[in-house]
């Protein structure tokens, strides 16, 4: 960075920065923001930057962009923590510590309803619903959603389903539901049920057995046996869910809710590894892998501050939290301010913390010994391909491949999957509604997602911003849709590798033709060939995500025509149907009586209906 520039004097800057708290950022010359910090002491940190260095390679790297720097004054150091943790949120900048999610971590959800439904949620909570979690992944969810569904019997559906329902559904047959939309169960009984479950997933078992053992007690007093039995069969069934799946202590389950975090650090690898523990039971764990490639000697430390930031700070926290590293005292301070109690933070001294502890920090140092496994065997595979198409070494990263999906010409959707970093970013996937190609013509097809995918880019590039161009264009298909893209690259100027897969005489995996277009070269490879095997990875992938694409828009397009074709059926009584059956298939299964249950439903039509699926 040069220190003296018309807009930005670093000497001048640097002597001005106050002896204060805050949060900085390092801003690019494009105003793209590269690195946020915080600083208990604006001027001291901000300064070292630029008077040292002996600072990382990330570090050295990101400091040749910077062009200016802003600040931003805090109260404390707490307080910047916290605005340095939704500036990276909200901005991602490239050199900072990123530990991205897909999407919002996954809750257990009572609703606020008179007979309050149990559900999978995801997103921001609100009353008056209760929320349990967050779970690490969508299985432990709904895992946690069978055992009270057994257990406690409470309703799963939807609420237009529930309010319509003029007889039990199948779950209350199997015992999984008490079917209070039909009555079955009375208010105060279903709540009674609730508040069971919701002691249940606070951990206070122990209590809820009791409790259930005096309920027990008493109406066997009472000589109604039938309540009692129904009773008795619920603790026993609480028994054996927590014999099988709880830790067997009676401490974990007054402690709340336990996170446990691991840190594993090996030959410039990083690995985080996160559990989760919600009523003495363990309900799910779940790895992190941070990019450390401009970072050959990560602080482990600082990768382990980094991720306890990004993933509680705004969100919610648990009451215990058990790690093999420290915590700043400005981060524990900044959890309990937003927590609004004491935290407990533990190094699993002993106990049954300890043996949380010891398993999390095995599993982490496993997780990172195959991650690096896996990472091995991508770069062979990758230097491999490099080699293959003649680029020089390093120069291949980022591999883009397409894919054309229909049938029979019905519902034609193309596909874009991306590998890049070594791995599939399924984030990066995008799927193209083919709307000028005729029905059936895969190679115009092939022109148009290419042409709308590389033309918006080489439009945006010529404005001055930002691409990401491939390294090189792989796709499925032979020497036809092999000859549309190079006539797309001489329509639009690039020069990226094309090279096409293309499916064999036989059409067996192993005994596909490459196609190098820009070398003139057709041919195939061995079995055993790591760059076919890393081509044939992307190409399945592709192939897979453009047939699931094609086959939710041509059952939704048939979903339509099909209800379209009944005379009489117009568009309220299409959703009216649609909405109380939840779907073409409930349609279709449902009987001539619940058809004309429907509001604005005849017997006759209903039968007009049921003979349609069923004549």
């Amino acid at each position: 960075m040069s220190p003296e520039t018309s807009e930005f004097n670093l000497t001048i800057f640097l002597k001005s920065l106050p002896h204060s708290a805050g949060v900085y950022r390092m801003i690019a010359a494009d105003d793209t923001v590269l690195y946020v910090g915080k600083a208990v002491n604006l001027k001291r940190r901000v300064s070292s930057y630029f008077q040292k260095n002996d600072h990382s390679p990330r570090i050295q790297l990101m400091l040749k962009q910077v062009a200016r720097v802003e600040i931003t004054l805090t109260r404390s150091e707490a307080e910047a923590l916290i605005l340095e943790n939704n500036l990276i949120k909200s901005l991602s900048p490239k050199y900072n510590i990123l530990f991205r999610d897909d999407k919002s971590y996954p809750y257990l959800m009572l609703s606020g309803h008179e007979f309050p439904k149990l559900a999978y949620f995801r997103g921001t909570p609100k009353k008056p619903h209760q929320y349990f979690g967050p779970y690490p992944n969508g299985y432990a969810v709904r895992d946690s959603i069978e055992i009270l569904q057994k257990v406690f019997q409470l309703r799963t559906c939807e609420d237009s389903v529930f309010a319509h329902r003029d007889r039990a559904c199948l779950l209350h047959q199997i015992k999984r539901c008490s079917a209070p939309c039909v009555g079955a169960i009375g208010a105060d009984d279903y709540a009674a049920q609730v508040r069971h479950a919701a002691a249940f997933l606070n951990g206070k078992t122990a209590d809820l057995l009791k409790d259930l053992e005096t309920q027990m007690f008493q109406a066997a007093d009472e000589l109604d046996f039938e309540l009692a039995a129904k009773l008795r069969d619920q603790i026993q069934a609480l028994g054996v869910i927590q014999s099988k799946q709880f830790v067997d202590s009676h401490n974990l389950n007054h402690q709340g809710d336990i996170d446990v975090v691991a840190l594993a650090v090996s030959g410039g690898d990083v690995c985080l590894h996160w559990v989760s523990i919600r009523g003495g039971r363990h309900v799910g764990d779940r790895n992190f892998f941070p990019d450390t490639r401009h970072d050959p000697n990560p602080n482990g430390q600082d990768y382990a501050e980094a991720f306890v930031s990004q993933h509680y700070l705004g969100k919610q926290k648990p009451d215990v939290l058990i790690a093999n590293f420290r915590l700043p005292e400005s981060l524990q301070n900044a959890l309990n301010q937003e927590h609004g109690r004491q935290m407990i933070f533990s190094a699993g001294e002993r106990g049954e913390r300890k043996v949380w502890l010891n398993m999390a920090v095995k599993n982490a140092a496993n997780a990172l010994a195959q991650h690096q496994l896996q990472n091995v065997n991508q770069q062979v595979r990758m230097a491999a391909l490099t080699e293959l198409m003649g680029l020089p070494e390093n120069e291949l990263r980022r591999l883009e491949c397409f894919d054309i999906s229909h049938t029979q010409g019905e519902a034609t959707m193309a596909s874009c999957v991306v590998y890049d970093d070594f791995a599939m970013q399924p984030k990066q996937y995008r799927r193209y509604n083919i709307q000028t190609a005729k029905a059936g013509d895969d190679y115009a097809a092939m022109r148009e997602v290419l042409t709308r995918r590389y033309g918006k880019l080489v439009e945006t590039a010529a404005r001055g911003e930002t691409v990401r161009f491939p390294d090189a264009v792989l796709i499925d298909g032979g020497m036809g849709q092999v000859n549309v893209a190079v006539a797309v690259w001489a329509e639009l100027g690039l020069t990226i590798p094309i090279i096409g897969i293309a499916k064999g005489v036989e059409r067996k995996a192993g005994l596909e033709e490459l196609i190098l277009p820009f070398q003139n070269q057709r041919f195939r490879l061995p079995e055993n060939s790591p760059a076919l095997h890393l081509l044939q990875t992307v190409r399945d992938e592709s192939h897979r995500f453009a047939i699931t694409g094609m086959r939710a828009k041509r059952d939704k397009a048939r979903i339509t025509s099909s209800l379209n074709d009944i005379a009489g059926v117009g568009a309220k009584r299409k959703a009216a149907l649609l909405m109380r059956f939840g779907g073409l298939r409930g349609v279709q299964a449902a009987s001539v009586e619940d058809l004309a249950s429907v509001e604005g439903i005849s017997l006759a039509l209903a039968q007009k209906i049921y003979d349609y699926f069923h004549g």
